[in-house]
């Protein structure tokens, strides 16, 4: 196989980036997908740099960008007047201020989340205008406390903003920046009259970025959501299949395991471009919650013409495995770097990250790229 870098891939698609410098490429493996080569190995800062900012503020996609994070990740959710803004999730008091706006008490409500009842408020329940007068807030206060400090500073961001703000990324470090939109809980909003995808759609082909070397990638852990971009919406974009550990998609019959056997993938990888699992798909974790021996999940991916870029690597000790783990303080900062080079090792595509640079600096150090 012959597949080049993401340095290479984004060169050569200087029609989507408002800049295209030059850079270098290198040899890797190909697996000659009919959209174009497989991007990789590269480095997502998920949900922006949340391992220092609070996560899906523009701050947090900025910094990622310049500690070195090749794409920024923004979750999609909607509003009541139908704009695509960036939350982790449709319940929002874990990532807002809005417990604390007595304006906005009567808001708290429980809804069905995919079949689980959820309580708080929620974007949709939102016009833009009134999301815009809360601010953001650390998620994970208690392994983050250091993030705390930025509480109240910034709006929650608008995915087109987050576009603009990729094009001003790609000028300002002379680099391609990439975006990898999620669309969260799609059959969620779908349900209710608010659907992602005809909001989604139009704004990446304004933005130039529905083309098979675009530097964006479209993921969802839905694999219906995905086929309906590509086949009905004739999406030309790269999608990537989300998988957690264990489970199976909302709606489908078909849990992830039988989904990411080297047959399973062969069932739907005509239409899709990569997969994003849970890192312990690809390493697994032994009872006692060390670091196991890696699966088969990269080769029977990249068998089948699939990237892979697995989620979520996090310095604190709460995140790692426990023979990664440095002390007995959950919040302190584990043997992160060991970590990322051992999923370095496997031959992934590419990882998410909430510290981009020492996702960086871990692929420098195991990969020399």
């Amino acid at each position: 196989m012959n597949r080049r870098t993401f340095a290479g891939i984004l060169a050569s698609s200087a029609a989507t980036a408002v800049v295209a410098p030059a850079v270098a490429t290198s040899a890797a493996a190909d697996p000659g997908r009919r959209r174009g080569p497989r991007r990789g190995p590269i480095v997502v800062g998920h949900r922006g740099a949340s391992g220092y900012r609070p996560e899906h503020t523009l701050a947090a996609y900025r910094l990622a960008a310049h500690l070195g994070a090749d794409f920024i990740e923004p979750d999609l959710v909607i509003t009541k007047d139908g704009v695509l803004v960036c939350r982790h999730e449709p319940e929002i008091g874990g990532t807002t201020d809005v417990s604390k706006r007595p304006e906005f008490a009567s808001r708290r409500t429980t809804k069905q989340l995919d079949g689980v009842p959820v309580t708080g408020w929620f974007a949709e329940d939102f016009t833009l205008t009134e999301l815009r007068t809360l601010r953001a807030v650390e998620r994970l206060p208690k392994e983050r406390q250091q993030n705390t400090v930025y509480d109240g500073l910034w709006q929650v961001p608008t995915f087109e903003e987050v576009l603009k703000l990729r094009e001003q990324l790609t000028r300002e470090l002379g680099r391609p920046i990439g975006v990898y939109p999620e669309t969260k809980h799609p059959t969620y909003f779908r349900q209710m009259g608010k659907p992602l995808e005809e909001k989604l759609v139009p704004l990446i082909r304004r933005y130039r970025l529905d083309s098979p070397k675009a530097p964006i990638f479209i993921q969802s852990f839905e694999l219906n959501n995905l086929l309906d971009l590509r086949t009905k919406f004739g999406v030309k974009a790269p999608l990537v299949f989300l998988a957690t550990a264990s489970g199976k998609p909302y709606g489908d019959t078909r849990s992830y395991d039988e989904l990411l056997t080297r047959s399973g993938m062969k069932s739907w990888a005509q239409h899709i471009d990569g997969v994003g699992p849970d890192t312990k798909r690809v390493i697994s974790w032994n009872a006692d919650r060390t670091l196991g021996k890696p699966t088969s999940l990269v080769a029977d991916a990249h068998s089948n013409g699939l990237t892979v870029c697995p989620w979520t690597v996090r310095a604190e000790n709460t995140f790692l495995p426990a023979d990664y783990q440095t002390g007995t303080n959950p919040a302190d900062y584990g043997r992160v770097l060991d970590f990322l080079a051992q999923l370095w090792k496997t031959g992934i595509d590419g990882i998410f990250s909430d510290n981009p640079d020492l996702a960086v600096l871990s692929r420098s150090l195991t990969l020399g790229v």
